[in-house]
């Protein structure tokens, strides 16, 4: 929790008094590719993590043990 301070407190620089965090970020092609590509998987990672639960869902006995 200790980073989200030091952030806040270096703001808006990234490196204190040479970059900001304007100067230090990728072009806006480059972030729309990364949001559209997060839109995209985020939900089929979820989807199939959702699957996966389902599908192994009730396998386990609490009762037994690795041993």
């Amino acid at each position: 929790m200790s980073f989200v301070g030091i952030g806040i407190s270096f703001y808006p620089y990234i490196v204190p008094t040479a970059l900001t965090i304007e100067e230090s970020a990728a072009p806006d092609s480059s972030l729309s590719f990364l949001l559209v590509g997060a839109v995209v998987l985020i939900p089929i990672i979820l989807a199939y993590t959702g699957y996966a639960y389902w599908v192994f869902r009730g396998k386990i006995d609490p009762e037994e043990h690795y041993h």
